[in-house]
């Protein structure tokens, strides 16, 4: 998301740097900038009211001893993109028992989806969610979300062929408070449009349970739109809150930052992907400093503590210390790799990696594709081979080879990249909590080039984007 804008922004920025800010040069930026988030499909009032407090800030801010003009220029831009995107964090209203969060949305915006993903969310942070099928028009819509609640082992609550939602609901709280849930979550009925009859219903559930959230689901691709059936919901039914879903298929981003503005309601939560796990609190600040191509080195650090398992990592650091790192392990460490997400939404949070959308995809999905060929070869190995790398002989070899669809040099070149990754860590072994706990220093990335067969990126474009991811790793050393 945002990665059109970012990258047009830093551009813009990074044609100022060690200029003095004069009128001429900040009006050709703002043009540019103005130009920039029209591009990113942002509504144009937004863009005005953006330039003008830039403008007006910029004018009267004074030159700083020892911060160059692009830097203060990034300040500027930083401060009101943060105040574009909701100025702070808006936690979810837990009040009530149980609490009733009411999720909004028409047809296809993802609000079936999102309302499981959110109970993956809410039971990791310690509450008992219920799930409810408060959707009683569209087709399969209640064996959709009992499929979802199924494959993340959440209750759902339905009254088969009820077509009474006040019904569904009362149901739905006498149920949680029999069964000890704390949190409802209503998957209401959407519409391919806004309607008479939609916004009834709705109005109805609002008014005889008070939901403490009413939280309404737009797709972020939908651009301009967006606008339109926010101030839509707003105004009928008074939100709380924004679940922007697609944001990692959305290049451009201007329906986040025109539907905060527009209806001053906060963004609560992103998906950021297609797996269940893929909901996020959003974060206004992180938000501005990704766009500008600063990272998000606090999300990257969460997502470390939340995804990496410690007792793991103690038992990985010993059998480096050991040489006794085996193609197990590797197995064990790329799945908890895995679970941060995609490589390219990983590069995105690291800062100063000016690495453009077309590039990470690309690097991210030739990484993903070796990640699966070694793991293929890894699979086709016997349960002793996996365990002690050093009996892979040539007959051993060969035997895989045919096992996994592979000529036999493309063997060779990964047991000589896993071969070398043993090496390194073996010499770095005395790095305490090189998996999640970050006061030891990261591991020289440069070394690791060709982990998991990384290195047999194809072409200027692989070599070229993974020097930049390796130069900027080193800087954490």
């Amino acid at each position: 998301m945002f990665d059109s804008l970012s990258e047009k922004l830093q551009e813009i920025i990074g044609k100022t740097g060690g200029k003095e800010l004069t009128a001429e040069n900040m009006q050709e930026a703002l043009r540019e900038i103005r130009r920039a988030f029209l591009d990113a499909d942002v509504n144009l009032r937004v863009v005005k009211a953006f330039i003008s407090s830039i403008k007006d800030k910029a004018e009267g801010e004074k030159v700083l001893e020892g911060v160059n003009p692009s830097q203060q220029l990034i300040k500027i831009v930083h401060d009101e993109l943060v105040n574009l995107l909701g100025k702070e964090q808006k936690p979810l209203d837990f009040s009530g028992s149980p609490n009733l969060i009411m999720m909004l949305g028409l047809q296809g915006s993802g609000k079936t989806t999102s309302s499981a993903k959110l109970a993956v969310k809410l039971k990791k942070e310690g509450r008992k969610p219920l799930l409810v099928a408060c959707d009683i028009y569209r087709p399969a819509a209640i064996s959709q979300l009992q499929t979802l609640g199924k494959e993340i082992e959440n209750d759902v609550f339905t009254i088969p062929d009820c077509k009474d939602v006040q019904q569904i609901v009362r149901g739905a709280i006498d149920y949680a408070n029999q069964n000890g849930f704390n949190t409802l979550i209503l998957d209401t009925a959407g519409r391919l449009q806004i309607d008479t009859d939609m916004m009834a219903e709705l109005l109805l559930i609002d008014r005889i349970f008070h939901p403490t959230e009413k939280l309404l689901v737009i797709d972020a691709m939908t651009g301009q739109e967006a606008v339109n059936v926010a101030e839509n919901f707003d105004a009928q039914l008074g939100l709380t809150g924004l679940v922007l879903t697609k944001l990692d298929g959305d290049s451009r981003g201007g329906s986040a930052l025109s539907v905060v503005y527009c209806t001053g309601k906060p963004i609560k939560l992103t998906g950021t992907g297609e797996k269940l796990n893929a909901l996020e609190d959003f974060y206004p600040e992180r938000m501005a400093t990704r766009i500008l191509g600063m990272g998000d080195i606090v999300s990257l650090v969460e997502r470390a503590q939340e995804v990496f398992d410690e007792k793991q990592a103690r038992e990985l650091e010993e059998k480096m210390s050991k040489n006794n790192f085996s193609y197990n392990d590797f197995l064990k460490m790329q799945k908890q790799m895995q679970a941060f997400g995609s490589m390219g939404n990983l590069l995105g949070m690291l800062p100063g990696l000016n690495i453009g959308k077309d590039d990470r995809d690309k690097i991210s999905h030739e990484g993903e594709k070796q990640f699966k060929k070694m793991e293929v070869f890894i699979s086709s190995m016997t349960p002793e081979e996996r365990a002690n790398p050093d009996l892979l002989n040539t007959s051993r070899k060969k035997r895989i080879a045919k096992g996994c669809g592979m000529d036999l040099a493309e063997i060779n070149t990964y047991i000589k990249q896993f071969e070398a990754m043993r090496m390194m860590m073996k010499g770095m072994s005395d790095m305490k909590g090189m998996f999640g706990k970050l006061g030891g220093g990261m591991p020289d990335m440069s070394k690791m080039g060709n982990l998991g067969g990384m290195g047999g990126f194809k072409g200027k474009l692989g070599k070229h984007a993974m020097n930049k991811a390796m130069k900027m790793m080193r800087r954490f050393k």
